[in-house]
C-alpha cells in the first residue's frame, strides 16, 4: 500500500512539474502585455491582477464586490474573484475578505429563492471555492464535497460541457476551473481541473474564425452574444490564446483568470485550424447521466440532473418535485414557471403533469448532442441537428453563421427590431429541425401546441432573420436569397417569405415554415458574382402530404445547391390508424366550401349517400380536432374557434378514406 502511495505521489508530481513549464514565448509576451494594458486602462476587473502583480488592490472596487455578496443572485461570480485574491495576496486581504465570504451557504439550503447552485458554471464556482478555502483555511465541508468536485471534473473531462460553446457561461466556467487547476493541494482535482479547462478552452477555438470571431452554436446563450464581434469576456480568452480580433482595452471577467494561471496553453493554441468539416458528438445520454450520477448523494444526484438541463424531465420530474419540497425552494426565481401548479403538484403526480407539457418539459435537457461544423477560413457554419425539434427553446442556438464579424441566425417568438429585446431565457420559442452538408443548412420550423397553461409569451410563433445589413460590404436581393458579402467571406439565406415585422425579415409561423442558409468565400467561389449565380441555379421544393403507409402528416422541404442536396421530411404521427384499405389524397368524393374558411366549412357528402361515414379533422400536428358520424348528405363544420394554419379533412367510409386540404383563415 505504501509503495502504490509513493508511485502515484511521484507522478502527481512529474504531472505538476510538467505543468508548471513556460508556455511558448509569443503567448507569455500577449499575457504580460496584456496585464499591463489591464492594469493601465480606466475600466475592467483589473483586481485580481492588482494583486497577481503585488500592487494595492482598488478598495471602492472589492468594497463593491464584498457588498454584493451577501445579497446577491450571483455572488458566486465575486466570490471566485474573492478566492483567487486571497491566493494571489499571501494574506493581506484575508481578514477583509473572510468574514464575508464565509457567511454565505455553498450548496442547497432552506428557503433559498436567489442563488443557483445547479447550472454547470454555477455549480464549479460554489464547489471549487468552497473546496480551496476548506485546504487553505480549513474552512468545514459537507462529506459530499470532495465527490462532487471530483465527479463534475470527470465528466467535463470525459464529454465536454453540458452548456456547450456558451459564450456567457463557458468563461465563468472556466474561472471556477482555473482556480482549481493553479491551487488545488489535492493532486486529482488539480489534474482534472487543468485538464478540463484545456478541454474547454479547446472547443472554444474550434468554432473561432480566423478574425478572432467566436459565434457558436450553444446549448445557453444569449441573443446579445451575438451582436458584438469583439469586446466580450470570451474575447479576452480568444485574444490571449491566439492574438486574433481586436487587443482588449481593459480586463474582462475571466481574462484576469488565464493571464495569471499557470495552465498550459501550448497544445490549445496549436489545436486551432482555419479549416474545418465535421461532424462531433458532445455529452451524453440522459440514461447514461442517469447511470454516471448514480453514485451521488440523493440531493447531489439532482443537481448534476439539473446541470444537464433535466429539470423537469418525464424521467426526473418526481424527483425534481421532491427536492423543491424538502429545501421549500418553491419561491425560488429559477422554478417561477411552476409556481402555479405548486400547491397541487405532488411527486406521484408529477409525471403525467410533465407529459402533457413536453414541448416545455424535455427541451431543457441539453446532455448530449451532434455538432455540424463547417469552418473556411473567415466563415463558419454549424448546427445541431435532431434537437428537440417543435417544442420550446431555453436559451438553445441551433444554427449559426458567421461571415466575417457578423453573425446570421435565426429565432422563433415575438419579434423586436431590437435583438437584445428577446427574452434571455426563450429565445426560440419552438426550435427547429436543422440538417446541414458542408456548408449549407436547412432550417424547418414546425411548432408544437403551447397549452395556455405555460403562459401568453410562448403562443407568439413567428420566425425572424438576425441579418445586420450594415456588417456587410454588398447585399443582394435576389427573389427568395438574401445575399451579403463582407470582405471575403459570403452567406445566403433563402426566405420562406419576403415579409417583415418590426422592419426585420420575418414570416408569420401557421404552420410550417423552411429557411437556408449558405456560405462561401472566393476561395470556393471566386468573385460575389459568382457565388450569386450558384445561389440562382439553385432549386426549392416544400410541400405538405399525408403519409398513409405510416399514418403521419408529413412536412417535407429540400434545397440543391452547388451539388449538394439536403432534405427533410418531417413526420409526425396522427395516431388514427384504423385498418382501412384504401387512402384517396385530395380527393373529389366530396366538396369543402368555403375553403379558405372563417367560421364554418361546408361538407358536401352527396357522393356518400345512404353510406354512413365517419368525419375527421387533423391539424397539422397530427392532433383530432373534430370527429363526427353521418349518414346525412352533408354537413356543417364549425371553425371559428381553430387556430389558422392547414388542416386534413378525411371522410372514411368502411373500406376507404378520403382526405383534402382545408385552410383556415380568421
Amino acid at each position: 500500500m505504501q509503495r502504490s502511495s509513493t508511485i502515484l505521489l511521484l507522478l502527481s508530481l512529474v504531472f505538476i512539474s510538467y505543468n508548471l513549464q513556460a508556455n511558448n514565448a509569443t503567448y507569455e509576451q500577449r499575457r504580460l502585455d496584456y496585464i499591463d494594458s489591464a492594469l493601465s486602462a480606466n475600466t475592467g476587473a483589473k483586481i485580481v491582477l492588482q494583486a497577481y502583480k503585488g500592487v494595492p488592490v482598488d478598495t471602492f472596487a472589492l468594497n463593491a464586490k464584498l457588498n454584493n455578496i451577501a445579497t446577491g443572485e450571483t455572488s458566486d461570480f465575486d466570490i471566485i474573484e474573492m478566492v483567487r485574491i486571497l491566493y494571489l495576496s499571501s494574506g493581506t486581504y484575508d481578514s477583509k475578505i473572510l468574514p464575508v465570504i464565509n457567511s454565505v451557504p455553498y450548496w442547497i439550503n432552506n428557503y433559498d429563492t436567489v442563488r443557483n447552485y445547479w447550472s454547470e458554471n454555477h455549480m464549479i464556482m460554489w464547489m471549487s471555492s468552497d473546496w480551496l478555502l476548506h485546504e487553505k483555511y480549513n474552512k468545514p465541508i459537507d462529506a459530499n464535497l470532495r465527490n462532487r468536485v471530483v465527479h463534475y471534473l470527470q465528466l467535463k473531462v470525459q464529454y465536454g460541457y453540458y452548456e456547450f460553446f456558451s459564450s456567457v457561461y463557458s468563461p465563468y466556467s472556466l474561472s471556477g476551473i482555473l482556480n482549481l487547476a493553479d491551487f488545488a493541494q489535492d493532486a486529482q482535482i488539480k489534474t482534472l481541473a487543468t485538464q478540463a479547462a484545456q478541454r474547454l478552452l479547446t472547443d472554444m477555438l474550434r468554432f473561432t474564425n480566423d478574425k478572432g470571431v467566436y459565434f457558436p452554436v450553444a446549448g445557453r446563450n444569449y441573443p446579445g452574444k451575438y451582436e458584438s464581434a469583439y469586446g466580450q469576456n470570451h474575447n479576452n480568452l480568444i485574444y490571449l490564446l491566439t492574438g486574433m480580433g481586436q487587443a482588449p482595452y481593459g480586463a474582462s471577467a475571466a481574462g484576469p483568470f488565464l493571464s495569471s494561471s499557470t495552465l498550459p496553453v501550448d497544445t490549445i493554441i496549436n489545436s486551432w485550424v482555419p479549416v474545418l468539416d465535421t461532424l462531433f458528438h458532445i455529452g451524453h445520454s440522459l440514461d447514461t447521466g442517469f447511470i454516471l450520477n448514480s453514485g451521488m448523494s440523493p440531493v447531489d444526484k439532482v443537481v448534476f440532473q439539473w446541470s444537464s438541463g433535466a429539470y423537469f424531465h418525464p424521467q426526473v420530474v418526481s424527483e425534481t418535485v421532491q427536492l423543491l419540497i424538502d429545501s421549500n425552494m418553491w419561491n425560488h426565481v429559477d422554478f417561477a414557471l411552476l409556481k402555479p401548479v405548486a400547491s397541487i403538484v405532488t411527486p406521484q403526480s408529477a409525471p403525467a403533469l410533465a407529459t402533457s407539457l413536453s414541448c416545455i418539459s424535455k427541451s431543457s435537457v441539453i446532455s448530449g448532442q451532434d455538432i455540424n461544423l463547417f469552418k473556411h477560413h473567415s466563415v463558419t457554419l454549424a448546427s445541431v441537428p435532431d434537437f428537440w425539434k417543435g417544442k420550446v427553446g431555453f436559451q438553445q442556438h441551433t444554427c449559426v453563421a458567421n461571415v466575417g464579424t457578423t453573425a446570421v441566425y435565426l429565432g422563433s417568438g415575438e419579434v423586436f427590431a431590437d435583438w437584445g429585446d428577446r427574452s434571455p431565457n426563450n429565445a426560440n420559442v419552438h426550435l427547429p429541425q436543422v440538417k446541414q452538408k458542408k456548408n449549407v443548412a436547412l432550417l424547418m420550423y414546425r411548432p408544437e401546441v403551447t397549452p395556455a397553461l405555460i403562459g401568453v409569451s410562448f403562443q407568439n410563433k413567428d420566425v425572424a432573420l438576425h441579418f445586420k445589413a450594415q456588417d456587410f460590404d454588398e447585399v443582394r436581393n435576389d427573389s427568395s436569397w438574401l445575399i451579403g458579402r463582407q470582405g471575403t467571406g459570403y452567406v445566403a439565406v433563402r426566405r420562406n417569405c419576403l415579409d417583415t415585422i418590426s422592419n426585420v425579415a420575418a414570416c408569420n409561423t401557421i404552420d410550417g415554415q423552411s429557411w437556408v442558409i449558405m456560405v462561401g468565400d472566393s476561395d470556393m467561389y471566386g468573385s460575389f458574382n459568382n457565388f450569386e449565380t450558384v445561389i440562382q441555379q439553385s432549386q426549392f421544393e416544400t410541400k405538405w402530404y399525408f403519409d398513409t403507409l405510416t399514418n403521419e402528416v408529413v412536412y417535407y422541404s429540400k434545397i440543391v445547391v452547388d451539388s449538394t442536396t439536403v432534405e427533410y421530411a418531417w413526420g409526425i404521427d396522427t395516431s388514427t390508424s384504423t385498418g382501412i384499405k384504401d387512402v384517396y389524397v385530395n380527393s373529389q368524393e366530396f366538396k369543402l366550401f368555403p375553403n379558405p374558411a372563417n367560421a364554418i366549412v361546408n361538407l358536401d357528402l352527396s357522393a356518400f349517400e345512404n353510406q354512413p361515414v365517419t368525419i375527421k379533422v387533423l391539424n397539422m400536428l397530427g392532433q383530432e380536432v373534430y370527429q363526427d358520424k353521418t349518414l346525412n348528405r352533408a354537413a356543417t363544420i364549425k371553425t371559428e374557434n381553430w387556430s389558422e394554419g392547414i388542416y386534413l379533412v378525411s371522410i372514411e367510409t368502411s373500406q376507404h378514406r378520403y382526405t383534402q386540404k382545408l385552410i383556415k383563415q380568421k
